[in-house]
């Protein structure tokens, strides 16, 4: 399986320069590919591939010694970025979701470049530090070592400007012992995610935090010309604000997501529709959707869980508040209604953990009734 494994740069000037002028060149080809395959529809209807677009990039080079100065990999590795656009792109179409065109890449917003294999790329120094094609020996942080065999390397630059490497490794899964444990897991707003097991993980309010500091620096923002010295700087310092929140959130994911794989063997999360929940119109409830982050920390569960030979599940959440998980009834209930009592059955209990239960038991249904019955649940070591 593939892991990825990132750490910090600490370039020179002149090296900054240089992977700047890495990024810039990918940026051309990107936004050149991009129109070359824009024309060819719009003039004759004619839908290009990768494989139409790459001799391209020779010609390109033949005639620009900018572009020679430049990674020839990387560049072709841009050239696969608008491949991979257009796929995304006519997945949405035929899926019948708001597609987005790709766009053009303006100046800061193409912010990584690829080496696609090691060979004559990178490669590592006595001393500890990595050298880099076209750029050279870069001072790097290892604050853990890498495993299995080095496939890709991404060197990747933030908006505040910090350079990272970003390896992406073939490595064996290591599995975790068996565990007989499975649990449901209601996600939401009031509390972050509620348990079957009737624990729950309370919600950490990222934004609020940083919240006074990202307004002030906002107004601050307005109050000088674009592009002037001190615009910049107070961006900068804005964009650190907005960082820290980001890396709250990240790290909150990864810890959590890390308790539930070392304990659960099975995991079962509702299959919500983000963007479509987001479509409601209420300003309050969207950014807290976007504040919370569901839809990376399931990312996080999953990938953690198949690496250490758990599994994960996902269920339609429709009737899963509404329904009761004792007997079945449907108990209807606005948002107001934090507690479930059921007039048939007579169960009380909170109404996150009332569709926690109804989570796992449609898991546990879905097993039983396909070909998908893991061997978790029959006390088999996966893989």
């Amino acid at each position: 399986m593939r892991k990825t494994f990132k750490y910090r740069l600490f370039p020179t000037a002149a090296q900054r320069t240089a992977m700047q002028g890495q990024l810039d060149r990918c940026r051309w080809v990107y936004n050149q590919t991009l129109e070359v395959r824009q024309t060819a529809w719009q003039e004759r209807q004619e839908s290009l591939s990768r494989y139409d677009t790459a001799p391209l990039l020779t010609g390109w080079r033949a005639g620009d010694l900018w572009l020679v100065e430049g990674h020839a990999q990387a560049q072709q590795d841009a050239q696969k970025r608008v491949d991979l656009a257009f796929r995304a792109f006519f997945r949405r179409l035929k899926a019948g979701e708001t597609p987005g065109f790709p766009r053009f890449r303006g100046a800061g917003w193409y912010d990584s470049f690829t080496y696609p294999q090691q060979k004559g790329n990178w490669s590592w120094r006595n001393d500890g530090r990595l050298r880099l094609s076209k750029v050279g020996d870069v001072k790097i942080k290892l604050h853990r070592s890498l495993e299995g065999s080095q496939k890709t390397l991404t060197l990747r630059r933030d908006r505040v400007g910090n350079w990272y490497a970003c390896f992406s490794c073939e490595v064996e899964a290591t599995l975790l012992p068996v565990s007989g444990e499975m649990v449901g897991i209601d996600l939401g707003l009031k509390t972050f995610a509620m348990l079957s097991t009737g624990e729950c993980i309370p919600r950490q309010r990222w934004m609020k935090r940083d919240a006074q500091d990202i307004a002030r620096l906002q107004r601050k923002k307005e109050q000088f010309a674009k592009g002037s010295p001190e615009r910049r700087k107070t961006l900068r310092a804005l964009n650190h604000a907005y960082q820290r929140a980001t890396h709250r959130r990240t790290d909150f994911a990864h810890q959590a997501s890390r308790k539930l794989v070392n304990r659960f063997g099975l995991l079962v999360f509702e299959d919500l529709d983000i963007p479509a929940m987001q479509s409601s119109g209420n300003r309050v409830i969207n950014r807290g959707i976007a504040d919370v982050a569901w839809g990376q920390f399931v990312q996080f569960t999953t990938y953690k869980a198949e690496s250490a030979g758990r599994a994960v599940l996902r269920v339609n959440p429709r009737g899963t508040t509404q329904a009761c998980s004792g007997c079945g009834a449907v108990v209807p209930k606005d948002l107001r209604v934090r507690v479930h009592e059921c007039p048939c059955c007579g169960l009380k209990c909170d109404r996150d953990l009332n569709a926690a239960l109804n989570i796992l038991g449609r898991g546990l249904a879905s097993l039983d009734s396909g070909p998908r019955s893991s061997p978790l649940l029959r006390g088999e070591q996966s893989r």
